[in-house]
């Protein structure tokens, strides 16, 4: 008996199966699909991603060129991408609309939370997502430097304009405080600021806002948890275990407080010599994997001590660490891991949108 041929209704149904790494739900429901081609033995088809995703694209697509492969055995599938453009969502009266917020906090100061919040930022803009970044540190604000910029921000239309720096919008207290001044703030007036930061800055439109947070478990992460409910959190420490048990209270505080942990990443994990390029283990290694499997928390990477890194952040130019053989791999795997996480999560119960407070 002749088999029955395979109609373009059967690939509709088949791609019907398939979500959107963004929003969960079905490439079909949202219009993302575009010109199925089914002649023969030949189906091509035309998936739109936005650009949110942009990190795993080459990914998603392997993905539905295996689904339909599993459906329709023998057939030449080709898969291609485009834009599929979705803008975020405003946040209530604020110039923001991002729709993913991930706040990078520490337990405590000097596991180089600032440096994973720039890279873990630039790395996603790099791929093609649109980002944001604000340097929330109040009390010690380093992202203009690191990022190598001393352009200050303009005001247009009532609305802080951001600096771009690194492919980013960047926004920080350092830009507001003079040379060698130090801020002196209680709460309530930390509070004010990233309110300012939030709600007078003009975003525009946002795949991805990373926030750089001070270290520790103070006022600005309850801030956060009260202003944007819906903030993803990343905790980086360093190997060593008195890093661990600040990490730890870290987490615990986030929890409390009700904000969403994506996950955690280890700074320092390893030392590689720039001579004879030998691993040395200066601080221990893989303990904040072995504590986020403990915590039942995602480990998405870990980025060793180089010292070529350290001299990209004191001349301000760490975005480059992504031209380099020797980080890269390390820098893109924490992108990628950050990205996949959200995509398991999305997948798993689409998201809402990110909530906010602000009026």
């Amino acid at each position: 008996m002749a088999e029955n041929p395979i109609t373009e209704q059967d690939v509709q149904k088949a791609l019907a199966e398939f979500s959107d790494p963004e929003t969960g739900r079905s490439i079909t429901r949202l219009e993302q699909v575009h010109d199925l081609k089914l002649s023969g033995k030949k189906l091509s088809v035309t998936l739109g991603l936005t650009t949110w995703s942009a990190p795993v694209w080459e990914e998603i697509r392997t993905e539905l060129a295996e689904h339909l492969g599993t459906r329709f055995p023998g057939l030449d599938i080709t898969v291609e991408l485009a834009v599929h453009d979705r803008p975020a969502e405003k946040m209530g009266e604020m110039a923001l609309a991002a729709k993913s917020v991930i706040a990078i906090g520490a337990g405590k100061g000097g596991v180089g939370k600032s440096s994973i919040a720039v890279l873990l930022a630039h790395g996603l803009a790099r791929a093609g997502c649109k980002m944001g970044l604000l340097d929330a540190d109040v009390y010690g604000p380093s992202i203009p430097h690191l990022v190598g910029t001393s352009d200050q921000p303009k005001i247009v239309d009532e609305r802080v304009q951001p600096v771009m720096a690194g492919g980013m919008k960047v926004m920080s207290m350092d830009f507001f405080v003079p040379d060698g001044e130090a801020v002196i703030w209680r709460g309530p007036m930390l509070h004010g600021a990233i309110t300012q930061f939030l709600r007078d800055t003009d975003w525009g439109d946002l795949d991805y806002l990373i926030i750089d947070m001070p270290p520790g478990t103070g006022d600005v992460a309850l801030s956060l948890s009260q202003l944007l409910p819906g903030c993803e959190t990343v905790i980086v420490c360093t190997p060593q275990d008195v890093a661990l048990l600040d990490a730890t209270k870290a987490i615990a505080m986030t929890r409390r407080i009700k904000l969403s942990i994506l996950g955690m990443v280890e700074n320092m994990s390893f030392f590689i010599c720039p001579n004879c390029d030998d691993r040395h283990d200066i601080f221990g290694s893989g303990g904040a994997k072995k504590k986020a499997g403990e915590l039942g928390i995602p480990f998405l990477g870990e980025l060793p001590l180089l010292t070529h890194l350290r001299i990209l952040g004191d001349d301000g130019r760490l975005c480059e660490g992504f031209d380099d053989e020797r980080s890269r791999p390390y820098l893109e795997q924490m992108c990628g891991n950050t990205v996949r996480e959200l995509v398991a999560r999305h997948r798993k119960e689409p998201p809402m949108p990110v909530l906010s407070v602000l009026e």
